[in-house]
């Protein structure tokens, strides 16, 4: 299992992302299109919308309309209604859900990783490199479904503009290469990017550091807009949304000496531009 919301079980379908597929197929038919016709008259690639009729993938929130211009406006008020009934935990495993709906309202989101890139901050390529490589092998629908997810869950960063994100990373998992060189360009490049953002700070924790807060392994936090403080944490099997103040009051401190012992955001920049300048 992991904070991203992968698991190495079958994940779960949706019937949701299924209808819509179905939905958005028979209006196309129905119009006498095929998909190399309709695609372009949306904007669209062949694959992207083969794969949303398939319900392989989560539509974007323009197709309605998009559409609705090639189809009529009938079409277009079915899709929109379609949309509305759209499962937003399609793709994410079961036990993650409860931790995928507090991230939804949360006003500060914090995270430290040292297995992987986090899951809000991963480029496609990345996170299709991680559920290629999934123990047990996981069917090519199943992959489909879990990166459809995790590129949905992506949108808090450019929806919730008034969310604070902190996000710190283990130097190591970058220098692990996962994926290859290529992936890992685009991880850099995508962490730049996001990292530019008001709201989103990233700290990348270096290798050598001798004296770590980080010892116990990963932590996520997250504050609720109550102002109430919430922790999660995994193992290989195992995870765990944290509730209990007291133990919360120990993820915060450890976050917060984490977070002096980490490079700072001009340093991170830094490092991260040297580190794609030797690949």
């Amino acid at each position: 299992m992991t904070a991203d919301g992968i698991t190495s079980s079958e994940p779960e379908a949706s019937d949701s992302l299924k209808t819509f597929g179905a939905v958005l197929k028979a209006l196309r038919e129905e119009a006498a299109l095929t998909q190399e016709e309709f695609a372009p008259r949306v904007q669209y690639s062949v694959h992207y919308i083969a794969k949303i009729e398939q319900g392989k993938r989560f539509p974007p929130k323009g197709l309605p309309v998009r559409a609705g211009m090639v189809l009529g406006p009938v079409a277009k008020r079915v899709l929109e209604a379609a949309a509305r009934s759209l499962t937003k935990g399609a793709g994410l495993a079961s036990w993650f859900r409860r931790w995928a709906l507090i991230e939804e309202t949360a006003i500060s989101l914090y995270a430290y990783e040292c297995r992987a890139i986090p899951g809000l901050l991963q480029p496609e390529s990345y996170a299709r490199a991680l559920s290629e490589r999934r123990l047990p092998p996981l069917t090519e629908a199943q992959i489909e479904l879990q990166v459809t997810a995790r590129m949905e869950r992506q949108r808090l960063l450019s929806e919730r503009e008034n969310t604070a994100f902190c996000f710190i990373i283990e130097e190591s998992v970058l220098e692990r290469r996962a994926g290859g060189a290529a992936v890992t360009r685009t991880v850099i490049e995508h962490l730049l990017e996001q990292g530019a953002r008001r709201n989103v700070e990233i700290q990348i924790m270096p290798t050598l550091q001798e004296d770590h807060a980080g010892a116990e392994g990963l932590m996520y936090l997250a504050e609720t807009p109550d102002n109430q403080w919430l922790g999660y944490s995994e193992g290989q099997l195992s995870s765990n949304v944290i509730a209990a103040p007291t133990d919360v009051s120990i993820l915060l401190q450890r976050y917060g000496k984490l977070r002096s012992q980490a490079h700072s955001h001009e340093a991170t920049v830094s490092l991260l531009e040297r580190l794609r300048g030797a690949l």
